[in-house]
């Protein structure tokens, strides 16, 4: 480990080291292979799927010089260093992000393969083989059709199907491949396959549907077997009433299901075993099931062994035909919903013979699970909520303003079970999740409960941690830790606002939080498949609702630029993130839509259509002000992509429409003189300064008014969502750090810390504790802070010339009243680590630069000596004297 000394303007090379500086062969592996961001994934429908990898070489200076991509379908071959399918040869390059360019890609098949790598030395090495299968690969390939039981959409029990054949022969493989309009079970000789919940992921269903795949090589037996189905409305079908009129979705139908069963047996051959007339049907003990309320479950109604090959379906129904929901059935190459960590009981009161109160002591998003036993008949219900009555039990009025039934019989966020008299019974809802932190157990008949009867499984869409925060102060460590809680219980195959209330795909609270998402997640797969979303909603001339998916809601007055700017700002930030322009690409011509309406709406270059800055603590700001910096923002992401697609005309006209919003805006907003726009308040100085409007040289007046308003406010907030997406970064980016931090320390009202200082495990949706409306226990829409930690206080930033973090900017700040920072964030590359230590009148500054890397060191303000340090791949020591 080499260390730096920044002393009085000079740079000094200390030739201490810990790693060996003498070249071995072996030290460079390519590690962490993944086909479209999944590792070893099945049912791939991509015809050019792209392949990363990265270093494992810890030496300094490490990088890649070449590689080669060899994919096969022969594993063997690939270790004797042939690949039958394509050879990429030796390509000089770092990169580490391919895509596919080799023979065409046939269904059904499994392709292995490999990197090879040469580190600086030219010296070569090999990952392991990894592989990926591919799927249908199109529409032609089902054979199976689509069924259901010929129920009509307001029937509510929910439908069970089945169906026996036998495998004549030993069974080499067998893959499931099942695409379900609603949610689905899927058991093969009763054991449950896969782990994954709420599957498929929510779309658009009338103009995509996913289909999923399955190794069910173990499940399948030589002989008899049995296949069982059980569907769920999900958004498909929606039964309950809320003000969102999801019952109006034009899809709306009564959930229904194809699927194939591709058997190959150990002498080559294939049998496909696929949904048809032959299977049967029938209701059974879940009686009622909404995405938005709960399920109901009638544990006297369970048929044993309804999925296996032995079970008498003598009174099972036929089934009937039905139509292909749309024409676009693809894979689900998205990282699953799972149940991803069990959270037991905290404490419980019992407050008589049939009702219990069950605290988990955090709020999340998921389902419960209930052991009891009881009376034949007896109706157990479940309530869950985020906050208590002064009585002590379960308060839903916070969450369920939006739900409209029509009569008691589906209570908001409560399971009901009927108890079967036989023993314990146990139940979780299988097609529902919640927002809670509480459950409330009522019953007409006196239940036992202790603490092991009911347990809580936190439910999100099961994306790997790319980063961590770790500070001496405990309240930033908590606040990371809550802002994490809310984002993922707020992940479920689309970004939500909350997980109880509304459940909705909220653009805002989208692109606000995009930064945190991917400093800490690594949700590219998730976005992916949002922003596919977004093109199956865009209308022709361009305007999006403000929730996608959405069955017709969200196209009203206010689904304007401070909104529906994700179809810009995500692909942009992952463009930025992983180095992938992909995504981008596939909505360039989305973003240019969307754009050409608003200057068509827009000939001034200012608009005010948006929906301002929503929910703030006292001070409104101009709509025209923020809405018109968003536009900005959106043609100036255009315009970069025109030019990295070469595409000159568009990227000259968008350039120029940028800058003529931009002077529109200054023109209108900005008192020079003074450096203030607009009436000054903190969202109008903020947003200005977040999105590049101020001109170069007014950042630091403008930045030192929205100082000025922050300390005269007691270091305390005056935003709402776009100024809580914008303040902190206009602060520490432009000169103030000091404030940027005393503001996100603040933890009296209003403040990100006073949530915490009050027992908050999530985000809230008000910065008033005692607001009475808009009160929502855990949001996302104030989550920027999340990502700022990374930036304002650890300084790692993806460098806009060479995203991905191939190099990566670093401008950490060191406030006073912080000791120890350390924040780590997994790249395309590997690990970036930058860590700080306050020791008296010096600060010792350690950072990790992955191979194949590099990084470029600025000095804050209140740092003497060299401003600028270039660094290679490796760790690295800088001692930073401060400024008296």
């Amino acid at each position: 480990m080499k260390r730096l000394t920044l002393v009085s303007g000079l740079l000094f090379l200390m030739l201490q080291t810990t790693f060996s500086q003498v070249q071995v062969p072996g030290n460079c592996k390519p590690v962490n292979l993944a086909c479209d961001y999944l590792v070893n994934p099945l049912g791939v429908d991509n015809p050019a799927p792209r392949l990363s990898w990265m270093l494992n070489d810890t030496r300094r200076g490490a990088r890649q010089t070449a590689y080669q991509v060899m994919v096969g379908k022969d594993s063997l071959q690939l270790v004797a260093g042939k690949g039958d399918t394509w050879d990429s040869g030796k390509k000089n390059t770092e990169e580490i992000l391919i895509t596919y360019s080799g023979e065409g890609l046939t269904p059904f098949t499994k392709y292995y393969w490999k990197v090879n790598v040469w580190d600086q030395d030219g010296i070569q090495s090999s990952s392991d083989i990894n592989c990926f299968e591919t799927g249908m690969m199109g529409m032609e390939n089902w054979q199976g059709a689509w069924i259901g039981d010929n129920r009509d959409i307001n029937y509510q029990p929910a439908p069970y199907f089945r169906k026996v054949f036998d495998a004549k022969k030993s069974v080499r493989s067998a893959r499931a491949y099942i695409a379900v309009a609603g949610l689905y079970e899927l058991y093969i000789n009763g054991e449950k396959i896969g782990n994954h919940r709420l599957d498929p992921l929510y779309t658009r269903f009338d103009r995509r549907n996913f289909y999923v795949t399955y190794d069910v090589t173990p499940q399948i037996q030589k002989g008899r077997n049995a296949i069982g189905v059980l569907l769920g409305n999900g958004w498909y079908n929606h039964q309950s009433m809320a003000v969102w009129d999801f019952h109006r979705a034009p899809w709306r139908n009564r959930p229904a299901f194809c699927m194939d069963v591709r058997i190959t047996y150990e002498d080559g051959s294939v049998e496909v075993v696929s949904t048809e007339r032959d299977w049967k049907t029938s209701s059974g003990a879940l009686v009622f099931n909404s995405i938005y309320t709960a399920e109901h479950y009638d544990a006297r109604l369970e048929q044993k062994g309804w999925n296996t090959a032995d079970f008498d379906d003598s009174q099972w129904s036929g089934v009937g035909y039905r139509a292909v929901p749309s024409l676009n059935v693809v894979s689900q190459q998205v990282q699953p919903i799972r149940a991803v960590e069990t959270i037991p009981v905290k404490t419980l009161k019992k407050l008589n013979d049939t009702t219990y109160v069950f605290d988990f002591a955090r709020n999340m998003a998921g389902v419960t699970r209930i052991k009891v036993s009881g009376e034949e008949g007896t109706v157990v219900r479940l309530k869950h909520g985020e906050r208590l009555y002064d009585n002590g039990r379960v308060n839903t009025s916070n969450i369920d303003v939006y739900h409209r039934p029509v009569d008691n019989s589906d209570p908001f966020q409560t399971d009901m079970l009927v108890l079967s008299g036989k023993g314990e019974d146990e139940f979780m809802a299988r097609f529902n999740y919640k927002g809670f932190r509480y459950v409330e157990v009522t019953s007409n008949n006196p239940i036992v409960l202790n603490e092991n009867s009911l347990t809580a499984y936190f439910v999100h869409s099961d994306v790997p941690q790319k980063g961590t925060i770790h500070t001496s102060n405990a309240l930033i460590n908590r606040l990371w830790w809550a802002t994490n809680n809310a984002y993922l219980s707020n992940l479920m195959g689309y970004p939500t606002d909350c997980p109880q209330r509304e459940k909705n795909g909220w653009t805002g609270d989208g692109h606000f939080a995009i930064e945190t998402a991917l400093y800490n997640y690594d949700g590219i797969t998730v976005y992916e498949k949002w922003l596919a979303d977004h093109r199956d909603e865009q209308q022709p001339n361009g305007v999006l609702p403000d929730i996608i998916p959405t069955g017709g809601w969200g196209y009203g007055t206010d689904n304007g630029l401070d909104w529906t700017s994700t179809i810009a700002i995500i692909p942009w930030n992952i463009y930025m993130f992983y180095g992938d322009s992909k995504l981008l690409a596939d909505c360039y011509e989305n973003i240019k839509r969307y754009v050409d309406y608003v200057d068509r709406t827009s000939p001034t270059g200012l608009t005010s259509w948006g929906r301002g800055d929503w929910v703030p603590v006292k001070s409104h700001s101009s709509k025209e002000l923020t809405s018109s910096v968003y536009f900005y923002v959106d043609t100036k992401i255009l315009a970069n992509a025109a030019k990295m697609f070469n595409k000159t005309e568009d990227y000259e006209y968008y350039s120029a429409l940028a800058d003529k919003i931009k002077n529109a805006i200054n023109d209108k907003f900005l008192n020079r003189e003074t450096g203030i726009y607009g009436s000054g308040v903190q969202t109008e100085q903020s947003v200005p300064l977040q999105w590049g409007i101020v001109p170069e040289e007014l950042k630091r007046k403008v930045a030192r008014n929205l100082a000025k308003q922050v300390e005269a406010a007691g270091f305390h907030l005056d935003v709402g969502v776009l100024g809580a997406k914008a303040i902190l970064n206009a602060l520490s980016e432009n000169g103030e750090a000091e404030t940027a931090y005393k503001l996100a320390v603040q933890d009296t009202y209003p403040s990100w810390g006073c949530w915490i200082a009050n027992g908050a495990t999530t985000l809230l949706e008000n910065w008033d504790l005692n607001a009475t409306r808009d009160i929502s226990d855990n949001h996302m829409m104030f989550g920027e802070i999340g990502g700022w930690f990374y930036k304002g206080l650890g300084g790692i930033f993806p460098d806009p010339e060479n995203p991905g973090f191939k190099h990566i900017l670093l401008r950490p700040n060191f406030p006073s009243g912080l000791n120890q920072f350390e924040a780590r964030h997994q790249s395309p590359y590997g690990e970036i680590c930058s860590k700080w230590e306050r020791k008296k009148n010096r600060i010792v500054y350690q950072v990790t630069v992955p191979a194949n890397s590099t990084a470029t060191f600025y000095a804050p303000d209140n740092v003497e000596g060299e401003r600028v340090v270039k660094l290679e791949a490796g760790e690295h020591v800088l001692e930073l004297k401060l400024k008296r």
